[in-house]
């Protein structure tokens, strides 16, 4: 059997972390098993799916490293899903309800004050046909329920029915069909809801894996029934955590809470972003990965705990470093270009080499090529004695040429002839050359000013 999983985003907006965490786990489970991955768009919502939404989907996951094997639009399959209405009606296993959400409200609090399960109690299913006419002449406009097979003889005598799947994320898992009401398929303006187009585009599609949010877990038994229904063996299921922020609040596609678009163009890596969301709240150490190719060679779903895991900007942050600090001028040039920095200057890669451990992110090093190349900035300035002690220390800069050794022999100088030691030394000299109190070793960077551009950093 050829593994192929499905990542089906409503195009109603731009992914978030939470979102691609769903993602990536399809597309590390399909490169470990040389399956096939769908990036499926769920447009059926037409007043809010929109092209533009679905293209930002698609270049975030491309920038991720996440590129489907198939793209397909739930819109373009409207045909496929009307017949498999018209199957489930045939066989008396979806039926028109006629209820106002504020009927069903008044049911559900009667049967909860008699201690009762607050589920369906299949009311329409007793209508005939002449008050389902009464109810239509009168403006009533139904909604549809798919009937589950819980009962032996009568709808109205529900039973314990179990339905058990083996979880690729939580293992054995059992859903009792008697405790829950039936789903409602098609809404009362003939749209339809989430379950019936995805049952039918993953059978039409030969989806063998559904992983997916553990919001998800209490459908899983209804839908188990509906691919049934329809003649169909339901593909294997997988529920991992869901991320929050650091507060606990759900990520919301509306809110733009974390946006892939954002953290693009934040300058965040997408190694970063992709470990983060991958590894977090798993039994895995979260460690920026080579790339997913690698993440994929060891990933098992089932490392995501049970509980929610929270995902901390702080915690990017960090990965975002340590990946920075690793990459080579080559992987980096076209972004420095980019950002201002003159990747054609005979000390663009030399300057790459010193600071890139001295950044959180590429476009960081455009503000030091500007120290570099222009002029100190003004984070920091000398005031007082430290600008007199600076004024004669530029008097000692060694002869020759400017090297690797030349800040040792420069302070070596100043100390002897001022007597100032540690950071009465350093830091005032620092703050002469480059404008900040803190970066990269002097040392390294006054070879990239050469004598001239030392001199031009006298206070």
């Amino acid at each position: 059997m050829t593994v192929t999983v499905r990542f089906a985003p409503s195009p109603t907006g731009n992914i978030h972390i939470g979102n691609v965490r769903t993602a990536l786990f399809n597309w590390l489970y399909a490169i470990r098993h040389s399956g096939q991955f769908v990036l499926r768009f769920d447009d059926t919502d037409t007043a809010r799916s929109r092209q533009e939404f679905a293209d930002q989907i698609a270049a975030d996951l491309e920038w991720l490293g996440v590129n489907p094997h198939r793209v397909e639009y739930q819109s373009k399959r409207a045909e496929r899903h009307a017949a498999a209405v018209e199957k489930l009606k045939q066989a008396g296993l979806l039926y028109p309800c006629f209820e106002t959400a504020e009927e069903l409200e008044r049911r559900r609090k009667i049967r909860l004050s008699r201690k009762l399960p607050p589920v369906y109690g299949r009311e329409a299913l007793k209508l005939n046909d002449a008050e389902k006419s009464d109810l239509q002449a009168a403006g009533r406009t139904p909604h549809w329920r798919f009937l589950l097979p819980n009962f032996a003889e009568t709808p109205f005598e529900t039973q314990r029915t179990d339905v058990h799947w083996n979880d690729v994320v939580r293992g054995p898992q059992t859903v009792d069909l008697a405790s829950m009401s039936d789903p409602v398929l098609i809404r009362e303006d003939g749209t339809y809801l989430y379950t019936l187009p995805s049952v039918v585009d993953d059978i039409d599609m030969g989806v063998s894996h559904v992983i997916r949010g553990d919001d998800h877990v209490t459908n899983t038994g209804a839908q188990i029934a509906v691919f049934e229904a329809l003649g169909a063996t339901a593909p294997a299921f997988g529920h991992h955590n869901l991320l929050t922020t650091i507060g606990g609040e759900g990520l919301s596609k509306r809110s733009g809470a974390l946006a892939i678009k954002t953290l693009r163009e934040d300058g965040y890596e997408p190694m970063a972003v992709a470990s983060l969301a991958a590894l977090i709240g798993t039994s895995e150490n979260v460690a920026p990965a080579a790339d997913l190719a690698a993440m994929a060679a060891g990933f098992d779903p089932a490392i995501s705990s049970k509980s929610a895991a929270k995902f901390d900007p702080a915690e990017l942050d960090v990965l975002n470093r340590q990946i920075v600090h690793g990459l080579d001028f080559e992987a980096v040039a076209a972004r420095l270009e980019a950002s201002g920095v003159d990747i054609e200057d005979d000390r663009a890669k030399a300057f790459w080499t010193m600071i890139r451990a001295n950044v959180d992110k590429v476009a960081d090093a455009a503000s030091w090529w500007q120290i570099v190349t222009k002029e100190p900035d003004t984070e920091a300035l000398l005031e007082g004695e430290d600008l007199e002690f600076v004024r004669g220390a530029f008097d000692l800069l060694p002869e020759g040429e400017i090297g690797p050794q030349t800040w040792s022999d420069w302070t070596t100088a100043v100390k002897q002839a001022t007597g100032r030691k540690g950071r009465a030394l350093f830091m005032p000299l620092r703050i002469a050359i480059t404008g900040r109190s803190s970066g990269p070793e002097i040392a390294d960077l006054l070879p990239l000013l050469g004598r001239e551009g030392i001199a031009d950093r006298r206070p």
